[in-house]
């Protein structure tokens, strides 16, 4: 019940965030270029994903166990740190927040930029293979997560419904509103997902290299609070110890008078 429990919030935050960030890139495609090419474009992506989970997922199933929780343990170390550490540096003011507005806002100039292109039933190419493509990467990092924890606890329908409740969460909300989650707390929840994944990490490299837990699933109780304590703790600690922000050249009067003589000068010892 526990490792249920934690496998269905997992799953369900990553790919909670997964999803957002794909929307983001849909609404992008669909405002800037043509709705109908960035639909069809997500649709195509979600046709693909669905197709490579129906090879894939057969296949999985037949890895033995041990490997397989050895393997995805240490996938899962991997990405679980990798999120880990850019929440913390966030988290203490050492790294920008991810604002899904201004992500928003930049794939929107740059689709608005491109020139448009008419290829068999698609009306604008640029908006397909936009929306295409954010599908189909954000999608296999979802297929990923579900897959893997769900074989790994032979909870495999459990998993997939947890992706499935936050695409469609997403999606009813993109739908909605048609505009960028950004009241969404990404950040937070990367966090939350860093921890857990690190977590699960720890528990089924180890479980796979032939080690035995105390307690089996009820380790989780103690190995979820104790990343996450670990995390805060480097948070806290970053705070104090962040560097000061440069300081800012100030010009007198007179250096500001003779700043172009100077460059002046520069210029000429340059070219010489």
């Amino acid at each position: 019940m526990v490792s249920g429990s934690a496998l269905f919030i997992t799953v369900f935050l990553a790919c909670l965030v997964e999803a957002v960030e794909a929307l983001t890139i849909i609404l992008a495609a669909g405002t800037a270029r043509d709705w109908r090419s960035a639909i069809i474009g997500a649709l195509a992506g979600v046709l693909v994903l669905v197709a490579a989970l129906a090879v894939l997922g057969p296949a999985i199933s037949t890895i033995p166990l041990d490997g397989l929780r050895l393997f995805v343990g240490g996938l899962l170390l991997i990405f679980g740190l990798q999120w880990l550490r850019k929440a913390i540096l966030r988290a203490s003011g050492n790294k920008a927040l991810h604002d899904e507005t201004l992500a928003y806002q930049a794939t929107l100039a740059e689709a608005r930029s491109a020139s448009a292109t008419r290829r068999a039933m698609v009306s604008d190419w640029y908006a397909f293979t936009l929306s295409f493509k954010g599908v189909v990467l954000e999608g296999v990092e979802v297929a990923f997560i579900a897959l893997t924890f769900g074989a790994n606890q032979g909870s495999v329908p459990l998993a997939a419904l947890a992706a499935m409740a936050a695409v469609l969460v997403v999606a009813i909300a993109g739908i909605a509103i048609r505009a960028p989650l950004s009241r969404v707390p990404e950040n937070g929840m990367k966090f939350a997902v860093g921890v857990m994944l690190t977590a699960f990490g720890i528990y089924w490299g180890a479980e796979g290299a032939g080690a035995h837990w105390p307690g089996e699933d009820l380790a989780l109780l103690v190995l979820i609070p104790a990343v996450a304590l670990y995390a805060l703790a480097l948070v806290l600690l970053f705070k104090l110890v962040r560097p000061p922000p440069p300081m800012l050249l100030r010009l007198s009067e007179i250096e500001r008078a003779q700043a172009p003589r100077i460059l002046h000068v520069l210029v000429r010892l340059h070219r010489r």
